[in-house]
């Protein structure tokens, strides 16, 4: 039978075919309460603004930490002016104060740190997912995590302790005989050998912010499908080869955020670098020798700091890691949607 056959289809809404009484106690004919919804639904909307108010916590926690010492940067920056920034003197009596030394000093043993610790990183964690036996693959990577977890202040111990009198004895003579004489490398190796200096403090931040690198970057390899590497190794590619070509690129803006995570992580460090840094607020050209850096400056004198204008520069100081860190975070940030971007 045809439509025109069948005639014209009733009007469901009709009074004819269902009455009023019907139509007012169909669920869609009446307005919903607030008991009738889900509880799901009923909370949908508190929970989205106690969220909105916490995201707003975050940014005025941030905004006022940067009022306070911005406040607290104004006498320095009222006394020294542009100088503070470009000035190496520190000195409490005369009430000269310059931010070179230590700026310098965080920003050499953070480079050196990631020099030794990125390498190491994602080679421990393509031996952990590619390389390394089943049966050792779990207690290896609890090992490489517990490192994570010991405090920097152990480390500060230990390097002050055992691997600075190592260094003095054997390395860095050993470095000073080798490297020493050259023409342009050789100035960053003269020196006595004392020990502590920026070197070792690079030397320790590097082992601290290598189980953080690890363990992200072996998790970021991890998330890499399967089928990636079994289609390499189908066509004859080697583990370099499918580590180098299949895993990194795929993996590789994880493997940025690792790396910028240890960064903030040696920039910020403290008590491990104020034990085997040496203090001394001057920059040399060796890195064999003493130096300095904001948190360890902040760590060793902001107790005993008197005087507005002393207080004001270490605020100062902290102002400048405050940004410094800021401006990683950005970078990472840019960086990491580049490599986002490039891969599509």
């Amino acid at each position: 039978m045809s439509v025109e056959e069948a005639g014209p289809m009733p009007d469901i809404i009709s009074p004819g075919i269902i009455s009023p009484d019907i139509v007012s106690a169909h669920p869609v004919a009446r307005p919903l309460r607030l008991s009738a919804l889900p509880a799901g639904l009923r909370w949908d909307g508190p929970f989205r603004r106690l969220t909105g108010v916490a995201a707003l916590m975050v940014v005025a926690a941030l905004a006022a930490m940067l009022v306070v010492l911005v406040i607290g940067a104004l006498p320095v920056a009222d006394r020294m002016g542009a100088g503070f920034l470009v000035t190496q003197a520190w000195n409490p009596v005369t009430d000269v104060y310059g931010a070179v030394a230590p700026v310098a000093g965080t920003l050499i043993t953070a480079a050196i740190a990631m020099l030794l610790a990125v390498p190491a990183a994602l080679g421990i964690a393509i031996f952990l997912n590619e390389l390394c036996p089943h049966r050792l693959r779990a207690p290896l990577a609890v090992a490489v995590e517990l490192l994570a977890a010991i405090p920097s202040i152990i480390y500060g111990m230990w390097g002050l302790f055992v691997l600075a009198p190592v260094l003095a004895s054997t390395v860095y003579p050993a470095l000073i005989d080798t490297l020493g004489p050259l023409p342009l490398l050789g100035a960053l190796f003269q020196g006595p050998p004392f020990g502590i200096g920026v070197l070792t403090a690079g030397l320790i931040l590097g082992v601290m912010v290598l189980p953080f690198i690890t363990s992200v970057a072996r998790q970021v390899l991890a998330e890499v499908p399967p089928v990636l590497r079994e289609a390499a190794y189908g066509v004859g590619a080697t583990t370099w080869e499918v580590a180098w070509r299949v895993l990194i690129p795929q993996a590789r803006r994880g493997l940025v955020g690792a790396v910028m995570l240890g960064l903030g992580r040696a920039l910020g460090e403290t008590m491990a670098v104020t034990f085997v840094i040496g203090n001394a607020h001057r920059i040399h050209a060796s890195l064999l020798q003493p130096g300095t850096t904001i948190s360890a400056t902040l760590a060793n004198e902001f107790t005993e700091a008197s005087g507005d204008i002393y207080v004001s520069a270490l605020t100062a100081l902290g102002l400048i890691l405050f940004v410094v860190t800021f401006v990683v975070l950005l970078g990472a940030r840019a960086l990491l949607n580049r490599t986002g971007s490039a891969g599509r």
